[in-house]
């Protein structure tokens, strides 16, 4: 049988010669030496390592730390927009948060800092490329995001936030529009019909689901995979958007 990586194990060349003893890749990227890493190791365990006979016998996926670390995001990074546009009202902070801890930025970040790699799948997903689809690491980001918070507190929690997405933050200038928005202005504009979303597939288990959604204007037409089908229209209007040269 071929094992399962676990994110946890010691890589001794990567430790750094001065400073904290950061002893995993994991930790590494986080910037913190956890003194519970059960709660590091179940936030880096995908639902697909618990699978298989022996494999998951006391332990846990990300999902409970991913619970954790969505709330832990959304508090700091509204604290951040806060702090960083004090003039803004409430709609415009909005748009900016809605972006800044959207799936696809998410995912980026989590690429970024190269979370993907430590993240324990079984074999067989490992293959299929598991760690480099979106709603897997946005979902794996916010889990070690809960698991920083537990272990670290809140301190450590906002020096990775704000080490992470200092480019995402720096690059905001106007308060975005969302991908939807945009679009439906777009077409309203030029007299054409309203944007038509339809789903065009639901697949996954019921804690799960991935959904495939397509959106068209006239003949032309844009598709997004999501794990809900609100953001999963987000990136179809994105994508049509891209083909519309927007």
């Amino acid at each position: 049988m071929v094992a399962v990586r676990d994110p946890l194990e010691q890589v001794a060349d990567e430790r750094p010669l001065s400073g904290p003893v950061l002893t995993t890749p994991i930790e590494a990227i986080l910037g913190h030496d956890f003194t519970r890493p059960e709660l590091l190791r179940e936030a880096m365990t995908h639902r697909s390592a618990l699978f298989g006979r022996g494999r998951g016998r006391g332990r846990s996926s990300n999902e409970r730390m991913e619970f954790v670390g969505d709330r832990v995001l959304g508090l700091l990074i509204a604290e951040w927009l806060a702090e960083r546009f004090p003039r803004e009202q409430e709609g415009d902070l909005g748009r900016r948060l809605a972006l800044l801890v959207s799936q696809p930025v998410l995912a980026t970040v989590a690429d970024q800092v190269g979370l993907g790699e430590t993240l324990s799948v079984a074999p067989g997903e490992a293959r299929a490329g598991v760690r480099r689809r979106a709603t897997v690491l946005a979902d794996a980001l916010e889990a070690a995001l809960g698991a920083l918070y537990l272990d670290g507190g809140i301190e450590r929690a906002r020096d990775f936030v704000r080490r992470a997405w200092a480019g995402v933050m720096e690059a905001q200038e106007a308060p975005p529009k969302d991908a939807k928005t945009t679009l439906q202005e777009w077409v309203q504009a030029r007299g054409l019909g309203l944007p038509d979303y339809v789903v065009a597939s639901r697949v996954g288990p019921p804690h799960s689901p991935e959904f495939v959604v397509t959106v068209a204007v006239g003949a032309f037409e844009g598709s997004g995979t999501a794990g809900s089908k609100r953001a999963a229209e987000q990136l179809a209007a994105q994508d049509l958007l891209r083909v519309l040269g927007l």
